[in-house]
C-alpha cells in the first residue's frame, strides 16, 4: 500500500495513524495535518484497492482484511505503539485492531463511526451501488457530496467541490473495488464484542450527518468501557473537512490529556 510517514522526526515522537473512510486515500487528511504535524509522527495511507494501492480486491473482502493490511505495514514500520484515528469505515478498522492486537493502540478516536448495520445507513449504501451500477460517475459524485457536507456548506463552496469533483473524475475508483468495500461496510458487526475493548477512545459524532445516524455513536459508548462521547451539532459526516478547527482542537486536547 501507499503510505506516507509526516511530522516529527523526534526519536520519542508519538505515533499517529490516520485511516480515512469509503474513499480510502490518505489526501482526506490535509485538514488535520498542519495542527498534528508539530508533535506527532504522522502515517497516512491510500487503503488497498484506492488511490496509489491498485489491488484487485477478493469477493469476501472485509473490514477484517482491511485491519490485517494495516497491522502489515505497521509491523513493516516497525511499530509497535500508536495512537489511531478512524473517520467511518476507518474507525471500523480502528475497532478491529482494537480487537485483534489491543497493546498497538494507545489511544482510539472514532468519527462518525459504528458498530453494527443499521437500516438508515444500509439504504444509503444501496443508493450508492444503484448510482455505481446505473448512472454515470458524475452523479455517483454529485451525491456523495450530499452524503457528506451539510446544505450550507455545500452552497458556500461550490467552486471548492467542482475542482474536486473534476480531480476525482480523472482518478474515479474501480467499480468492483467500490462494491466491494460497501459490501465490507454493509456486513461489519462486532456489536457483541464491543465490551471486550478497553482502549481509552473518543467517540465523536454530528448530529445532521446524514450517513450515519448519530446514535450510533452512543451505542459505542454505551458498551465501549473506557470511552467518552463527543457529539457536536453542525458538521455531517465529513466533519473533519467541514469544521477543521473545531475536530483539530478536540483531536489535540485528547491525545494530550
Amino acid at each position: 500500500m501507499h503510505f506516507e510517514v509526516l511530522g516529527s522526526q523526534k526519536a520519542d515522537a508519538p505515533t499517529l495513524v490516520l485511516s480515512s473512510g469509503l474513499g480510502g486515500s490518505a489526501h482526506f487528511w490535509q485538514p488535520q495535518l498542519p495542527a498534528l504535524e508539530s508533535d506527532y509522527r504522522v502515517i497516512v495511507y491510500d487503503q488497498n484497492g484506492t488511490g496509489r494501492s491498485p489491488a484487485t480486491l477478493p469477493e469476501d473482502y472485509s473490514i477484517e482484511s482491511m485491519a490485517d493490511e494495516l497491522l502489515d505495514l505497521l509491523d513493516y514500520l516497525q511499530i509497535t505503539a500508536c495512537h489511531f484515528v478512524g473517520h467511518a469505515l476507518g474507525g471500523l478498522v480502528g475497532l478491529q485492531i482494537a480487537l485483534q492486537r489491543p497493546r498497538l493502540l494507545q489511544r482510539l478516536v472514532l468519527i462518525n463511526a459504528w458498530s453494527s448495520p443499521n437500516p438508515h445507513t444500509l439504504r444509503c449504501f444501496r443508493v450508492r451501488k444503484s448510482l455505481l451500477d446505473n448512472s454515470p460517475p458524475e452523479m455517483y459524485l454529485q451525491a456523495q457530496a450530499l452524503f457528506l457536507y451539510p446544505p450550507d456548506w455545500i452552497m458556500d463552496n461550490v467552486e471548492r467541490l467542482e475542482q474536486e469533483e473534476r480531480h476525482m473524475l480523472q482518478a474515479f475508483p474501480d467499480k468492483h473495488n467500490l462494491l466491494a468495500r460497501i459490501q465490507a461496510l454493509s456486513q461489519f458487526d462486532i456489536e457483541a464484542d464491543l465490551a471486550k475493548i478497553t482502549t481509552a477512545t473518543l467517540i465523536i459524532a454530528n448530529k445532521d450527518d446524514m450517513l450515519v445516524p448519530w446514535q450510533r455513536s452512543e451505542v459505542l459508548a454505551r458498551y465501549l468501557v473506557n470511552s467518552e462521547l463527543a457529539v457536536f451539532d453542525y458538521g455531517a459526516h465529513a466533519c473533519t473537512v467541514t469544521t477543521p478547527s473545531v475536530i483539530n482542537d478536540r483531536l489535540l486536547t485528547y491525545l494530550a490529556s
